[in-house]
């Protein structure tokens, strides 16, 4: 254990999460030189470059890539030995909160979140970031307490489902689909669409169930996110799927009306919350993800939604 600082533990941990001097150094509130200087003390204690340059980007040496568990793995448990599992009491404590999240899952929790926090925790705040430019390795949670994101997407770190919602169709009231007695997949992918996106080469889950049936949707607009679209469908003769959760916080006018898709047809999304593993034993995380919980309990369910009696076959 010869010249062996574990103070450097966390710096090494940033170093290889992050695998940039600058973000790490900011993750663990250091200057650039010093944590410039902390690299250079780790690599002489390891015989090990660690970091390499690739392009414009660096990355792990393989003696680091297997290095990388190690350090979480060690990191963890001398936070847990310091008692982090110590009382966290949200009535008197002024903790803030950065939750990354989609427009949906916040349109979806943040209200009722927020009754929550006012009975419970009002001194506690939660600020909510857009999920646009996190990766999905454990690195998208630096600066991050938790993030809540679709599961199969192959978000890092620990997880817990939060809860379910199921896809609808969104037209305006007006549509001359709604006059059909019966409509099938394919007179849904004939009609003029506006599409969410989630960042290049994401596939959300209409894009799936298409794809699947071998159906290419003709495709007019496409918007980031879900949240604007009941109202871009609004007065137009576009349709669009989005989640129902969605579809029914919002009341354009004129008014949009959604339409189930049959059993065999539904689109299913899970939504999860996202951690690091190094904040599973932390109390005030741990309170979070419970609130989460509580508010995600009382969602309301599918058959408290009525849409149109026009069923998708």
């Amino acid at each position: 254990m010869k010249d062996v600082d574990l103070n450097l533990l966390p710096q090494l941990q940033a170093l290889l999460e992050l695998r940039n001097v600058s973000h790490a150094a900011e993750r663990v509130h250091l200057t650039q030189p010093s944590m410039s200087g902390a690299l250079a003390r780790l690599r002489r204690h390891f015989n090990d470059e660690l970091l390499v340059r690739s392009g414009r980007e660096y990355v792990l040496t393989p003696f680091a890539q297997a290095l990388a568990p190690r350090v979480n793995q060690a990191l963890a448990e001398v936070q847990e030995a310091m008692h982090l599992s110590s009382d966290f009491d949200p009535g008197n404590s002024d903790r803030r909160f950065v939750v990354a999240a989609s427009d949906y899952a916040i349109t979806v929790l943040l209200r009722p979140l927020r009754r929550l926090m006012a009975q419970q925790a009002s001194g506690v705040s939660v600020e909510f970031i857009p999920t646009t430019g996190l990766g999905h390795r454990t690195d998208s949670f630096a600066g991050v307490d938790i993030l809540v994101g679709p599961m199969g997407y192959g978000f890092g770190g620990e997880s817990r489902q939060v809860f379910r919602d199921d896809f609808v169709v969104v037209m305006d009231s007006r549509n001359d689909l709604l006059s059909r007695p019966r409509l099938g997949t394919a007179d849904i992918a004939a009609a003029p669409h506006v599409a969410g996106t989630f960042g290049p080469g994401v596939l959300t889950p209409p894009d799936r169930f298409f794809q699947d049936r071998g159906q290419r949707p003709t495709v007019v607009a496409r918007v980031s996110g879900w949240q604007s679209i009941p109202a871009l469908v609004a007065g137009t003769d576009l349709v669009a799927l989005v989640p129902r959760m969605l579809a029914v916080r919002m009341r354009p006018d004129p008014p949009v009306t959604m339409v189930e898709l049959a059993p065999q047809h539904e689109i299913s999304v899970v939504e999860a919350l996202y951690w690091h593993p190094m904040r599973s034993t932390d109390p005030a995380n741990a309170w979070l993800r419970y609130a989460f919980q509580q508010v995600a309990a009382e969602l309301p369910g599918r058959a408290a939604h009525e849409a149109h009696p026009v069923e998708i076959v």
